[in-house]
């Protein structure tokens, strides 16, 4: 059986420090002694171990030694056949997901609320989206999960798909039932890929929602350095025991990663991989329990203000909510007549408190095993000066997040299509080239192929009225956009 309290990357660190080897090799910086500004910055310990591959280090685009170690023990941690270490964030493991199952001309189902490395897969693959759209909380205005029965009539009116990929959970919390909607999929042949970005803790608390290698799902993508503590850019490409029967294999799979991923791997985000995966195999239960009972006292203050609206379970309704996770503190704001993008500012500018996002009816304040009891405190408190200070009418706010897609061409052709860049503003009836998103959370307003409507137009200038912070396009302004000439 394997060892979880050992942490195989971290310990081989150790012995190369402690052997005090003088380095010709890079990165030039030379243990920190070539640049004393990032020493001073970052630490004489973390420079030392900020290395380049070597024999009793391994390497991460073919190990044999002490990555693979660390890969097999996060494998078993996980409930995974196999697992790879990602150093290019969860974008570079959902694309390798992507770009494993699905070539040029392959269909995939999804729904349209993915984040953006879905879609970008798409442009790289030259795979063909079918899109299931989401569920819509008419209250909150936000984007659900995927109803099985919607996935499974887009299964049957699509039988040569490659794959059905899920968000599981998504942003905000929402979980589809992901079992059933694996089980469809199998039973047709199709692959199940999971973006789990937001769900490493699902596999060790109690009471959560099911986690994709427990559904039985193919390949899932988790971000580490989100819910299990790891430094950002760290996270894990997770390979189901069944992957095999849909052509996902390790080699094929180590493959495809190594097409993008790059050759030198930072052992500063391998070591924590290594040492996070051990610390949630150890003492998971006891630190998502922690996480649940943060979360928990933070909705039921803020129940207490008034205005606001935490949401959590109480909305699932057994399809396009079929669970949700308790751990993520949303909280709708549009009662008090402010978007969650006002919000978050208020709370950075006046009060000095940095949440995840905000956008134009809700916010997100992630919860992990950092948090405080006093800053949880602080965050309420913050709250209530906000409704108190700047709160007003809601009459004629934006009510909804998502907005079905009209597609009309494939991701690639768009983006490689023959283009010309007019003003945003008079883009109404156009192909859209770009993206246009609030980031973070990074789902697109506007992805390339997607006809322009005066309906995105709306929501893109609603939302830039109100601070959201947009990106996608060449033009950094968001002022004019690429189009299909």
């Amino acid at each position: 059986m394997p060892d979880q309290r050992k942490a195989p990357v971290y310990e081989a660190l150790l012995k190369y420090r402690d052997a005090r080897i003088v380095p010709f090799d890079v990165p030039g910086h030379k243990h920190g002694k070539g640049n004393q500004e990032l020493t001073d910055f970052l630490g004489k310990s973390c420079l030392s171990v900020d290395v380049n591959s070597m024999k009793p280090l391994d390497n991460l685009c073919h190990p044999t030694s002490v990555i693979k170690e660390s890969e097999e023990l996060a494998a078993e941690a996980f409930r995974a056949a196999y697992c790879f270490f990602m150093v290019g964030g969860t974008t570079s493991a959902v694309q390798s997901m992507i770009l494993s199952v699905c070539k040029a001309g392959d269909k995939i189902i999804m729904p349209r609320n993915v984040h953006r490395s879905a879609i970008n897969s798409l442009v790289l693959s030259g795979a063909l989206p079918v899109y299931v759209d989401p569920g819509v909380n008419e209250q909150l205005g936000i984007p659900l999960g995927m109803s099985a029965s919607e996935v499974e009539k887009a299964i049957l009116e699509n039988p040569d798909a490659k794959a059905v990929f899920v968000n599981n959970p998504t942003y905000y919390g929402v979980c589809s039932d992901l079992k059933k909607i694996t089980d469809i999929a199998h039973k047709h042949g199709m692959a199940v890929l999971v973006d789990e970005a937001h769900g490493t803790h699902f596999y060790f608390g109690d009471g959560l929602p099911i986690s994709a290698m427990d559904a039985g799902a193919d390949m899932a993508a988790v971000s580490m350095h989100k819910s299990g503590g790891s430094l950002t850019q760290s996270s894990f490409l997770l390979i189901g025991g069944n992957a095999v029967n849909f052509g996902v294999t390790e080699g094929r799979v180590r493959a495809v990663i190594n097409l993008t991923q790059t050759t030198s791997g930072s052992y500063l985000l391998l070591t924590s991989l290594d040492i996070s995966r051990r610390n949630l195999a150890l003492n998971g239960k006891e630190i998502v329990k922690k996480v649940l009972d943060t979360a928990s006292y933070a909705r039921e203050e803020i129940a207490k203000i008034g205005g606001y609206y935490a949401f959590a379970e109480e909305l699932i309704n057994g399809d396009d909510i079929y669970d949700f996770d308790r751990t993520k503190l949303s909280v709708h704001t549009r009662d008090i007549g402010l978007a969650g993008i006002e919000v978050y500012d208020y709370l950075r500018d006046c009060y000095d408190i940095q949440i995840e996002f905000g956008d134009i009816g809700n916010i997100l304040a992630y919860i992990s095993v950092g948090d405080m009891w006093k800053d949880i405190e602080r965050l309420v408190s913050a709250m209530a000066e906000i409704k108190r200070r700047f709160s007003k009418d809601k009459t004629g706010m934006l009510e909804h997040e998502y907005i079905e897609p009209k597609v009309v061409l494939s991701p690639q052709e768009a983006f490689y299509g023959n283009q010309q860049t007019v003003p945003i503003s008079e883009s109404a009836g156009r192909i859209s080239c770009e993206f246009v998103m609030c980031y973070p959370p990074g789902i697109p307003i506007l992805a390339p192929g997607e006809m322009i409507t005066h309906e995105i137009l709306d929501h893109i200038r609603y939302s830039k009225d109100r601070g959201c912070v947009m990106t996608g396009t060449e033009d950094m302004d968001i002022n004019n956009i690429k189009v299909i000439a």
